[in-house]
């Protein structure tokens, strides 16, 4: 099957759970990744625990929220959609006039048809969330409103995954999990970092130790660097923070912070290959979890790889995110092998010296072909051009873009000097 439709049926499945920063739904996500991952290790974290400048928040925990019209109707049914309940909502149960409960509704006027996702992690509030259309239908009148929800002394969960590969060198995946249902805001970058652990997980003799994280955004990463940040230092060499890889509209890149890490390297070249015209974004345009791994006195080199970013697509923050007309299996298939693409790529970036003075000859050793067609001589070109360039000093992403040829289209022939030992890998 199709690796799109696996990852869009695994969105499905997780769809309806009540995600937030804390509490069971993050928990039934974990549960059900593990299920893919056996080997994930889930981590809980004490509310109150003092993370850097932060502390671990209560966790929230909702059985039910409504509210009922003077006609008797049901309307705002957390049950029916999880997004009507204002996250972190504090418990409430008392009837109040239409004026009153308006200063508890959030809806958008400019997109009448959605409901909106609001929070209030760290300010005890209650809301709902509303379209514009149902918002305009309500009657004048008292309404009861219930939500049976509670904020107690609980945990904070995240998931880890550690492959070990021949160094202890790290390259580093974060996602996200910590949203309700929304579609490319959320179950697009937690689907598709879990099929590239299945994948990496299959490989034999990878270089590089991968470090994958499922993690509430913003304090999940705040509380998860507070404990690994000194190790994570020491060993991290590139890395992505994965959010948003799951429509089918455009590509984006952002930067690491300094800009010129072997991430950010690695973003572009890609990315220039497969979708030439990518959004090319900037440090300052950041809002996830690379925040908090490439700040100051941190300085992870994690870099972004997205389809359409966060905030840039009209359906972001509300119930229009979902998993018909955003997120696709086509969609979630171009992130899935951008980010795969991204990751050979580092196992394959080395920095290579030829052997020989001049120019080795590669007749006697059966590189050289016995006909000279056009495409036999395109491809001595690419081989004698990526030749001319191992001298130790540069990388192969930087002899790819010298000759002007994705660094893929390299790996075969790089593959075939070294067998017949004309290349040593300095680093």
């Amino acid at each position: 099957m199709d690796i799109g439709i696996n990852i869009h049926n695994l969105a499905k499945q997780l769809w309806g759970i009540n995600r937030s920063i804390t509490g069971e739904g993050v928990r039934q996500t974990l549960t059900a990744i593990s299920e893919h991952i056996p080997n994930l290790k889930i981590h809980s974290v004490k509310s109150g625990t003092k993370v850097f400048d932060w502390d671990v928040p209560k966790e929230w925990h909702v059985n039910e929220a409504y509210i009922i019209s003077p006609s008797g109707e049901r309307i705002c049914d957390f049950k029916k959609n999880n997004l009507h309940l204002v996250g972190y909502s504090t418990s409430c149960n008392k009837t109040l006039p239409l004026s009153e409960l308006q200063n508890h509704l959030y809806s958008l006027p400019e997109q009448p048809d959605a409901i909106p996702y609001i929070t209030s992690y760290y300010k005890e509030h209650w809301g709902f969330c509303i379209s514009e259309i149902d918002r305009n239908k309500l009657e004048s009148g008292d309404y009861q409103v219930v939500i049976d929800s509670k904020l107690f002394d609980g945990v904070l969960n995240y998931g880890e995954l550690i492959i070990k590969g021949l160094t202890p060198d790290e390259i580093f995946i974060s996602t996200y999990v910590c949203h309700p249902s929304m579609a490319n805001n959320e179950l697009s970058g937690l689907t598709v970092v879990t099929y590239l652990a299945k994948w990496l997980m299959k490989q034999i003799n990878h270089r590089y130790t991968y470090r994958i994280v499922f993690v509430p955004e913003t304090i999940g990463s705040i509380t998860y660097l507070s404990a690994n940040y000194k190790e994570m230092q020491n060993n991290i060499v590139a890395g992505f923070n994965v959010s948003c890889v799951g429509d089918n509209r455009t590509y984006s890149y952002l930067p690491t912070r300094r800009g010129d890490t072997l991430s950010d390297d690695v973003a572009k070249h890609v990315l220039n290959w497969i979708y030439p015209d990518y959004v090319r974004y900037t440090w300052n345009d950041r809002g996830s979890d690379e925040r908090q791994y490439c700040s100051p006195g941190i300085d992870l080199p994690i870099a972004c790889i997205m389809r359409t970013k966060y905030g840039m697509y009209p359906e972001y923050h509300t119930s229009l995110d979902n998993l018909d007309q955003v997120v696709t299996p086509e969609g979630l298939k171009g992130g899935y092998d951008a980010l795969k693409l991204s990751l050979e790529l580092l196992e394959k970036n080395e920095f290579l010296k030829v052997n020989v003075l001049c120019e080795p000859r590669l007749g006697k050793r059966g590189l050289y072909p016995n006909l000279s067609i056009k495409e036999s001589s395109k491809e001595v070109r690419v081989m004698l051009n990526l030749i001319s360039w191992c001298d130790g000093e540069h990388s192969l992403i930087n002899i790819a873009d010298k000759i002007g040829v994705p660094a893929w289209d390299l790996y075969e022939i790089v593959d075939k000097l070294k067998s017949h030992e004309l290349l040593d890998v300095i680093k």
